[in-house]
């Protein structure tokens, strides 16, 4: 019998996109495939990581071990503070310097054209390039220049990116929101002023976009910093949780798909 392609689309959100691990954890053991990914910014990331073949556990274990020191390369501030090479090298590490061609399933990486305000969608070609250009937060990374394009985070343009996973194919869309506004946030540096006005600025326009996913996950994560990568393994637990809770639906428009 035919089984419905299953597309997620993981959203921006920093540090509290670890909660799409959480996510793809809940699915795998709950027998859910997962046929391909659209990621923006940190979904991009992990998108990739997991395309790459790496076993959950595996996942998890990086995903602990990751700390701000391994990407702050600081630069003298022209087009951001933060060089991004040493998080292009993590990257490159981490999925061996393979092309996104190479994963395991298809997955598309979502960045924003700075020059024309487009959206940008990597399908093909090094993986390092293209999820150093989705995380490519403006005004604090310097942005990735690809095939003469300036580039910056895809959470810019498309935070959740659903449209893109409908054009790649999938039957049944799951979307996962992770990039909520932190209320009382503690403002306190240049990068605190960026990270929490992006987040307001996306929480608009997401209000007035139709994100027509069949299944929208928002993790409680709005209580985690964005820019800490502290709280790592509560943050990933949140995701489970929350995917937990409509894996019956799932598994149910999964079903009505095939009797249709």
């Amino acid at each position: 019998m035919d089984q419905p392609k299953i597309g997620l689309a993981l959203g921006s959100g920093g540090a509290r996109g670890f909660a799409h691990l959480g996510v793809l954890m809940a699915l795998k053991e709950e027998g859910v495939p997962v046929d391909m990914i659209a990621g923006s910014s940190m979904g991009a990331l992990v998108a990739c990581f997991y395309g790459v073949g790496h076993n959950m556990e595996d996942l998890y274990k990086l995903s602990t071990a990751f700390r701000r020191k391994y990407y702050l390369d600081f630069t003298v501030p022209k087009m951001g503070f933060i060089a991004g090479k040493r998080i292009k090298q993590f990257v490159r590490l981490f999925t061996h310097n393979k092309n996104i061609e190479d994963l395991s399933i298809p997955i598309s990486v979502v960045a924003t054209d700075l020059t024309n305000g487009e959206r940008v969608v990597f399908k093909d070609g090094p993986i390092a390039d293209a999820v150093r250009a989705s995380i490519s937060i403006p005004g604090i990374f310097v942005p990735e220049k690809i095939d003469g394009k300036l580039l910056v985070d895809g959470g810019v343009i498309d935070r959740v990116p659903v449209s893109v996973v409908k054009e790649m194919g999938a039957d049944i869309v799951i979307g996962v929101d992770v990039a909520q506004v932190k209320q009382n946030a503690e403002i306190a540096t240049v990068y605190d002023v960026i990270m929490q006005s992006i987040d307001i600025l996306q929480k608009e326009i997401v209000r007035h976009r139709d994100l027509r996913a069949d299944f929208m996950l928002r993790p409680s994560v709005e209580k985690y910093s964005s820019r800490a990568f502290t709280n790592t393994e509560e943050i990933i637990a949140v995701g489970e949780e929350e995917a937990k809770k409509i894996i019956p639906s799932i598994k149910k428009a999964i079903e009505e798909w095939k009797e249709k």
